[in-house]
């Protein structure tokens, strides 16, 4: 059963290092925004710096290199996404990460790490929200990258297993909240055409 946790603690490390990277490549190759949320972008830096911290502070090493290149790759894509937006960017992820992105702070100041764990667990799903308001308000999603949620899925069944073995409600309701915020997105982008399941290669998976 060691082994078996292990496993998917190197696997949830490697998906969840990388999911934030095609999305960070397109905005960074293509400048084109269409479809990607400002507030995801913003939300996503601050959650992974909570999950780091929260990852820190309860002795949970399997999230912390994942939690940290995460946090970087999301400050790529905030920084490329004010490059192909300007100004305008800046209110969304200010909401994002200022706003919403504090959610947990007054609960682990009131109740401590294990209520605003599941409280930041409760968040991933917040987190992904925005994304997936997004892409059903429009059908061009012509710069949102498929591999970044298709590797969100399988991370969010990883860290969801995971959680339910080490008994950490944070892993769990963050594990449930990714696989369902993934599935609707995937889902948007089946039914505008994108077909985000064909995956010809890695190089389609990350592009």
């Amino acid at each position: 059963m060691t082994i078996f946790i292990i496993t998917l603690v190197v696997i949830g490390n490697i998906l969840g290092s990388a999911m934030a990277y095609p999305q960070a490549a397109r905005l960074l190759r293509t400048g084109n925004p269409e479809g990607v949320s400002a507030i995801w972008a913003g939300v996503s830096f601050s959650m992974n710096l909570w999950w780091l911290v929260y990852g820190l502070a309860n002795g949970l090493w399997g999230l912390v290199p994942t939690s940290a290149i995460a946090a970087a790759l999301y400050a790529v894509i905030v920084v490329a996404f004010v490059r192909s937006v300007g100004r305008a960017a800046f209110g969304g992820l200010a909401l994002g990460s200022l706003v919403f992105g504090l959610v947990p702070l007054p609960v682990l100041l009131v109740a401590g790490w294990q209520s605003a764990g599941v409280t930041i667990g409760l968040c991933y799903g917040m987190q992904l929200a925005p994304a997936v308001v997004a892409s059903w308000r429009t059908r061009d999603l012509s710069g949102v990258a498929p591999g970044t949620w298709l590797m969100a899925w399988v991370e969010g069944l990883i860290w969801g297993i995971y959680g339910l073995f080490v008994l950490d409600g944070a892993l769990l309701v963050g594990g449930i909240s990714g696989i369902l915020m993934s599935t609707l997105l995937l889902t948007r982008l089946a039914i505008t055409g994108h077909a985000p399941f064909r995956i010809a290669s890695l190089r389609t998976v990350l592009a």
